[in-house]
């Protein structure tokens, strides 16, 4: 009986969806497990065989966590909001809604053909409003929140309002924005918009102004890892810095709890390395600078206080509130120009780009905060405001940054730091900045360590009212506004008196209002602005218009699988109790910060209310490695223009004549020129041209669609007819033309990159699919090598994969029909079934799946050789395989005569018993050379295996009725006769 793959695989998914075999109790007395596969986005051009690889990783876990009684939890569903979706709906007039709907099904079906055991019953999509009404709820627990620094969670504004009534913002120990201090006299006499402004300051989702990358082509605003030189890194739009109103969330009051609670998960070292980076802790001190001649002054902090007397100029931001007004008039020209230039650049650029040096002098000096002496005040690219104060004291002489600056613009390098073991140097060639060294210069730090001088100068600025010891981190918070259509909308009211509420939660979800027109306004604003019914309401408030960022709906997605069709919470208190967080989390490492880093604060913020049961949403996250294409090409020679008129034999229909090289001629390129010009010449003239010399005779690499490539052979024809209306030829392998000989073969170049379309080397499960099966598919993804690890794909090793399958399922087909022997196995067949039933446990557990999938190769070639189909063997095999080819392994446990699935079935143990040798096959040399074996007991000692290998007639042929001069006897390894 022919394995056929397609009637099986199409039985089963049909069968595993009607009796729902995969659905996760929502109680049970079985320990759960949680597996989750990271968010898709769906889009139109679907699945390519990159993109299962952690999905199939996850569930050959999950299948196998069934396996060992656990109640598995796998759901999956979609990140249906975002840009893309909105492109291509302003693109095409097509709404969002509807294109989005159609990517969802399309993704659907390619998952379900490879036999992945979702409980699709739990499916949740970002862009449905009983989804994001719970997302809007979160947002207005965010915005009616601020964070107690003492009592390190998060609590209602209420209760901080409370405060400001009776004793004004004195003594708070809130997390806020640096504002004015006030009494409660004032807060009670603040107007309606002063109170919001203030409490804005507060606020875990607040409104406030900031430099952002307008994109007026998307019509949003950008992150600054979505632009890059100046332009989107989508579609290659211009990007301009603008100053807008923004929804951002505190992340920042929950930096230290982010950081630190690292330490608990098992995620790998360096996964939690990015996340301590992108954080960035430091330790240091704010120091106030005095503006001279003013009664203005600006803070800086740093983490260096102990060279606080080698600065010798202070740089501000070009966005900074106080360079207008520290701007003498006789600069203002050059700073307002510099400021316009500055702006445009993304923050990335500008922290990237460390060796392009630029600024402009203000004109104005601060005075030293120790000394009193005037210092100048620049601005400069390489000042973020976002970052720190937005002002850094320079220390030209011990920073990098601040060194080249001072080299570039002619300023003074004071160093006053010098090596421990070391004198200084009468100009320095490049900063000393190592933290190590002792204060020279430093006034009552001199002679002190760098470490001693830091606590030193902490302590004398606080002494002296001129700064405070802190703690600042790296992390900013997160920009929470798009100006766009395709998201959730803000369940936000700006009233008229100047005060923001958010909606009462009976009032959600604030729906999506119907649009047929997508495009930006051409303002900093979404299309929502276009719908003034929508916007405008009778008593005068005002709508949002932002909608929310894509990664507001995936920052708590993996709460709402607990319980998906709760209309009451995003998931009931016993579900959350029940399955408590993720167990297992596998993506990729491109969502290293901003989804892990958000879902993180949100879940730390849930847990501060009291809604979710543990600290951290992700125990366990493993990063899949990338499936690179494989990318063909083809080598076209470039002539340049070919002068000569053409003749009577040239078909005018034709537009062109293009000349193709087989690899080994690419490779030679320069020292075969000369056969290829005449082979060249050979084809225009073929053709009816005639050229003499060429001015140009070059060759270019092109991308070729892999689909006709086989092992690295081109389908001439197929490929042709691309090219319907020009006249193409190829000089093949051997040096023939492909016009004179069909026959021969042009072998096309490769390379190893991103599977994309725009290089051609994409390739589609469905086909993969249809051609071996998914099991195979799955099986060979796993294959390939580590998950963790990138790895290229290539096609024809598939095959491989596919008659091992073929094989496996012979073992129950001997003579072509099903059959088990029900005999009790031999020792040859248990040790094979036991070694890898071992060895696949054991790997499991490690996520080596590309080891297991050889060690059932392994065994199915020793039970072919043994020609074993023993029940005893096969079926403990069966559920072995499961997890790896599903639907093979559920046709053979039916066909074997069970009605429950096999995913029911617990996994196999093996018994060591059956791993012990109790033969040993020793080969016998003489003199080092082997000329025959003997099987003997493995327990049988020296002397005794001596005396039977002696006795062999075997040995007596090799002697020749000589002596041996000694026998070496080696127990379990060898027996040696010297002669």
């Amino acid at each position: 009986m022919e394995y056929n793959f397609n009637e099986i695989e199409a039985r089963w998914r049909t069968e595993w969806e009607k009796d729902k075999t995969f659905a996760a109790g929502d109680a049970s007395g079985k320990p759960k497990y949680y597996v989750l596969d990271m968010f898709p986005y769906p889009s139109g051009a679907g699945l390519h065989v990159g993109h299962p690889l952690g999905y199939i990783a996850s569930d050959i876990m999950a299948r196998f966590k069934r396996h060992q009684g656990f109640n598995v939890l796998h759901p999956m569903g979609f990140d249906s909001f975002g840009l893309p979706a909105e492109q291509y709906a302003i693109q095409t007039g097509r709404h969002p809604a509807d294109t989005t709907e159609e990517n969802i099904a399309r993704y659907i079906e390619q998952l379900k053909n490879i036999g992945f055991a979702y409980d699709w019953d739990r499916q949740v999509d970002t862009s449905d409003p009983k989804y994001y009404r719970w997302t809007q709820w979160i947002f207005t627990k965010l915005f009616n929140h601020w964070y107690d620094t003492a009592a390190a969670k998060a609590r209602p504004v209420t209760e901080l309002v409370e405060q400001f009534e009776t004793g004004g913002d004195a003594g708070t120990t809130a997390f806020r924005d640096a504002h004015e201090p006030f009494t409660a006299g004032e807060w009670k006499a603040f107007t309606p918009t002063k109170r919001n402004d203030s409490l804005m300051k507060y606020r875990l989702a607040y409104q406030d102004y900031a430099w952002v990358n307008w994109c007026e082509a998307l019509g949003t605003v950008l992150a600054n890892d979505e632009v890059k030189d100046g332009v989107s890194e989508r579609g290659g739009h211009p990007v301009e810095r603008k100053q807008l109103a923004q929804w951002f969330l505190r992340i920042t009051a929950y930096a230290e709890r982010l950081r630190g609670d690292l330490d608990t998960l098992d995620w790998s070292d360096s996964m939690k390395e990015m996340q301590r980076h992108w954080i960035g802790k430091s330790e240091g001190a704010r120091l106030t600078f005095r503006v001279k001649d003013s009664e203005q002054s600006f803070e800086v902090f740093t983490t260096r206080p102990d060279t606080v007397f080698g600065v010798s100029f202070v740089v501000l931001a070009p966005e900074s509130e106080l360079v207008p007004a520290l701007t003498a008039e006789a600069r203002r020209a050059e700073v307002e120009a510099y400021v316009q230039t500055a702006k445009n650049r993304s923050e990335r650029e500008r922290q990237m780009e460390v060796k392009k040096v630029s600024g402009a002098f203000t004109g104005s000096y601060a005075l030293h905060p120790f000394t009193g002496e005037p210092v100048p005040v620049w601005i400069g690219d390489y000042v973020l405001s976002g970052y720190g104060t937005g002002a850094v004291m320079a220390v030209p002489a011990h920073d990098e940054r601040d060194f080249r600056f001072a080299k570039h613009f002619g300023l003074p390098i004071p160093q006053v730091i010098k090596p421990a073991d070391g004198g200084m140097s009468a100009e320095l060639e490049e900063p000393f900045s190592a933290k190590e060294g002792v204060c020279v210069h430093s006034g009552f730090l001199d002679g002190l360590t760098v470490k001693e001088a830091i606590t030193r100068a902490i302590d004398e600025a606080e002494r002296l009212g001129i700064g405070t010891r802190e703690v600042n981190f790296r992390l900013r918070d997160a920009n929470f506004s798009r100006q766009r259509y395709w998201g959730e909308p803000f369940p936000v009211l700006h009233r008229p008196d100047g005060t923001v509420e958010t909606l009462p939660e009976n009032e959600l979800p604030l729906e999506l209002p119907p649009m047929d027109d997508f495009k930006p306004t051409g303002k900093p604003e979404s299309p929502l602005a276009k719908l003034t019914d929508w916007v405008n309401l009778p008593d005068g408030s005002r709508r949002e218009t932002d909608t929310m960022p894509g990664f507001a709906g995936s920052s708590w997605y993996f709460l709402r699988y607990m319980d998906p069709h709760n209309d009451r919470a995003f998931a009931d208190k016993k579900a959350l109790d029940y399955w408590q967080d993720v167990d297992l989390y596998i993506g990729g490492t491109e969502h290293a910060v901003g989804h892990l880093l958000y879902s993180r604060f949100w879940h730390k913020f849930l847990y501060d209310l009291g809604y979710v049961p543990t600290v951290e949403p992700f125990k366990k996250l493993v990063n899949q490695g990338m499936i690179q294409g494989r990318s063909s090409f083809v080598y076209r020679l470039n002539m340049g223009e070919l002068k000569a008129s053409p003749t009577e034999k040239y078909e005018h229909e034709k537009t062109s004549i293009s000349i193709y090289i087989s690899k080994q001629w690419y490779d030679n390129f320069e020292s075969s020129k000369d056969q290829l010009i005449f082979k060249a010449k050979s084809v225009l003239k073929n053709n009816g041209i005639i050229v003499d010399n060429f001015k140009k005779f070059e060759v270019q690499a092109w991308h070729i669609d892999i689909k006709d490539v086989d092992n690295d052979v081109l389908n001439i024809e197929a490929y042709s007819k691309i090219y319907k209306n020009s006249v193409l030829d190829f000089i093949l392998e051997d040096g023939s033309l492909y016009s004179e000989n069909r026959e021969g073969k042009y072998i096309c170049g490769w390379e190893v990159e991103k599977m994309s379309k725009s290089k051609l080397n994409v390739v589609n499960p469905d086909k993969l699919c249809q051609d071996y099966g998914a099991d195979t598919l799955r099986m060979y993804e796993m294959f390939l090598g580590p998950v963790e690890m990138s790895k290229p794909w290539n096609t024809n090793g598939i095959e491989g994969v596919y008659r091992f399958l073929k094989r496996f399922w012979n073992l129950f087909h001997p003579g072509g029909a099903f059959h088990l022997d029900e005999e009790p196995a031999g020792k040859k067949e248990l040790k094979a079934l036991h070694t890898c039933i071992k060895k696949v446990t054991a790997d499991m557990e490690h996520f080596g799946f590309n080891t297991c999938v050889s060690h059932f190769m392994i065994c199915c070639n020793e039970l072919t050789e043994l020609k074993s189909n023993r029940r005893a063997v096969l079926e403990p095999l069966l559920i072995l395989l499961s997890p790896f080819a599903p639907h093979i392994a559920e046709e053979l446990w039916h066909k074997a005569g069970h009605t429950e699935t096999v995913s029911a079935r617990p996994w196999p143990s093996y018994d060591e018993a059956f791993l012990t040798e109790d033969h040993f096959n020793y080969p016998v040399s003489f003199n080092g050379k082997m000329r025959f074996q003997v099987e003997l007991p493995a327990d049988m000692d020296a002397q005794t295996v001596e005396s039977v290998v002696m006795a062999d007639e075997r040995t007596g042929k090799w002697l020749e009725g000589r002596t041996p001069k000694k026998v070496i006897v080696v127990p379990k390894k060898i027996v040696n006769i010297v002669m």
